[in-house]
């Protein structure tokens, strides 16, 4: 069975991929009004002509990309969306990695779930989702920072210095 474009993942949140963040007729077939872009790729709604309203958070699939400190900005944009009774569109090239670890990130904001946990919840919806390593990890920290990782937080500093030394070992 083909993967499909995009899932519903809780009522009104929707986790996809590129095509669907591109598809005029999927987005107004299920009422996206705002949209998670977790890729550079450009999609219609960076025009503001759409009426979408859009965060973009333009960051790698790599393991050693920083997600982490754009968590909060997401889950607050997300919440928002959702409580002013907004349809979220969650979306990266794939809709395996980037957008899955937002989407979990966002349900362990709000209802206090582990990493595992969260994954596993979108995975019941989207059995294909699966964050890179790095990824995965950030996940941990985010609730280890208590769900506000910031430049001054000593977990998050911590693991940016481990990464950028891994990094000048390349």
């Amino acid at each position: 069975m083909p993967w499909k474009n995009v899932d519903l993942i809780v009522e009104n949140l929707f986790l996809g991929n590129l095509v669907a963040a591109r598809s005029p007729r999927s987005l107004s077939e299920r009422r996206i009004s705002h949209i998670v872009s977790v890729c550079a790729d450009p999609i219609p709604a960076d025009s503001p002509a759409s009426g979408i309203r859009q965060l973009r958070i333009p960051v790698e699939d790599v393991e050693y990309a920083d997600l982490l400190i754009h968590l909060p900005m997401a889950c607050r944009f997300i919440h928002q969306a959702l409580s002013e009774g907004g349809v979220v569109l969650v979306h990266c090239e794939q809709g395996l990695s980037r957008s899955a670890t937002v989407v979990a990130a966002y349900l362990m904001w709000t209802r206090r779930l582990r990493a595992t946990d969260a994954l596993e919840f979108i995975r019941r919806a989207r059995e294909q989702v699966w964050p890179n390593p790095g990824f995965q990890e950030q996940l941990v920290l985010f609730e280890l920072c208590q769900y506000n990782p910031t430049v001054t937080n000593g977990i998050y500093v911590n693991w940016r210095r481990k990464i950028e030394r891994s990094l000048q070992g390349r």
